[in-house]
């Protein structure tokens, strides 16, 4: 069993370096549609590369680009990898409060776009690699964009409302978004393209951080009302697997207070690695070390507590299997939301809901026990030994 010595980045990056990816392949010219897609790295951060992401066919690419319906669709692995590996990033450096640039002007009418549109790229050479981690979600290959025309577009009518809203802050736009059902996604991809916020504070944000930051502004804002409610009297498991991944999530009736664990097991070999995060009641002041899965997970379970009005402490147990690659945190979201849709098994101690655990997950609980913090205390505290609850 490896542990927390190996860092979390370190072991995905072994892992996505063995993986093969087949990207589609394209020419310096193309002709295609956007499902609307955009991507900003950010690596060369007060600059990024920021451009579209087109498919080599028009018409509806939606779906190439629509995470929140993968799961529910019953998308496989290999679904969604080809509709990732047949994105053709194109990109330009720009500043990241160049909003006026009329590249990024186009970047900004596919963000806010409501369906696919029919667009034409030339790049200085032709588009090549592909991009796999864990945090955004993959893409084919990619190129400089030299040139990029777009149909007309007819925008999405409530983020629309809010690009004209420049008194409205990127947080406060994200709450009413949410509030209004519109889609994760969407709404990040707007966020990323300076969409959001007041008029002087817009400005591009890198697609990754644009995820974390919206998981995090919808989380804090979920949590300073769940605080407000009445503990659950039970502890509640919820389940739920898909896309070579098991999620396990406790809510204990405590107030809040999380911890995520997340075991890689024999994926590149004969390694069982656990990683894990916590946060008490006070929250999380550093950036967590597990990544934008921490955030995303904390959101979606928040998100259900604010709907039935209760307040819980959380354990997440995550195994990922043989054959798991890393498809973006969507995946994380989107298998945790599910999961708190379906009905949960309830029992009297932590103990009783631990072994009904230890029963479904592939690693023996104990190791999870000794690999975290939160869940360490809470069994420790009730004047007892590991040994007595898990032989």
């Amino acid at each position: 069993m490896a542990n927390m010595k190996t860092t979390k980045n370190a072991y995905l990056e072994k892992l996505t370096k063995q993986i093969q990816m087949k990207s589609v392949k394209v020419g310096k010219n193309l002709e295609g549609s956007t499902p609307p897609s955009v991507f900003i790295g950010r690596w060369s951060y007060p600059k990024v590369y920021a451009g579209p992401m087109m498919a080599n066919q028009l018409g509806d690419t939606a779906i190439m680009d629509s995470p929140e319906s993968w799961i529910g669709e019953h998308k496989n692995q290999e679904d969604i990898i080809k509709y990732r590996m047949g994105l053709v990033r194109g990109k330009q450096l720009i500043k990241i409060d160049d909003l006026d640039n009329p590249f990024v002007e186009k970047l900004q009418d596919i963000s806010l776009a409501s369906k696919a549109i029919d667009s034409e790229a030339t790049f200085g050479k032709r588009p090549t690699g592909a991009l796999l981690t864990e945090d955004s979600m993959p893409h084919g290959p990619s190129a400089v964009i030299e040139k990029f025309d777009i149909d007309a577009v007819r925008w999405d009518k409530q983020l629309e409302k809010t690009y004209y809203d420049t008194d409205l802050k990127a947080s406060e736009a994200v709450l009413n978004l949410h509030n209004k059902d519109v889609p994760f996604t969407a709404m990040q991809k707007a966020f990323s393209v300076g969409a959001f916020g007041t008029k002087n504070k817009r400005k591009l944000v890198p697609t990754r951080w644009s995820i974390t930051a919206c998981d995090t502004t919808l989380a804090d804002q979920f949590l300073k009302e769940v605080r407000k409610f009445e503990k659950i009297d039970t502890y509640r498991v919820y389940e739920f697997g898909s896309l070579n991944n098991y999620y396990v999530i406790i809510l204990t009736p405590t107030e809040w207070q999380y911890e995520w664990y997340e075991a890689f097991i024999k994926i590149i070999g004969k390694e069982e690695i656990i990683f894990s995060d916590y946060e008490t009641n006070g929250g999380k002041k550093e950036y967590s070390r597990v990544g934008g899965c921490y955030y995303t997970a904390k959101m979606a379970v928040l998100d259900s507590l604010f709907k039935e009005k209760k307040q819980a402490g959380l354990l997440v147990l995550r195994e990922a299997y043989e054959g798991y690659v890393p498809l973006g945190v969507f995946n994380v979201r989107e298998n945790m939301k599910e999961a708190m849709k379906k009905s949960y098994k309830e029992f009297e101690t932590l103990k009783d809901a631990m072994l009904y655990c230890g029963s479904k997950l592939k690693i023996p609980v104990k190791k999870y026990v000794k690999q975290g913090t939160l869940l360490n205390e809470m069994l420790h505290t009730k004047q007892t030994t590991l040994d007595q609850y898990f032989k």
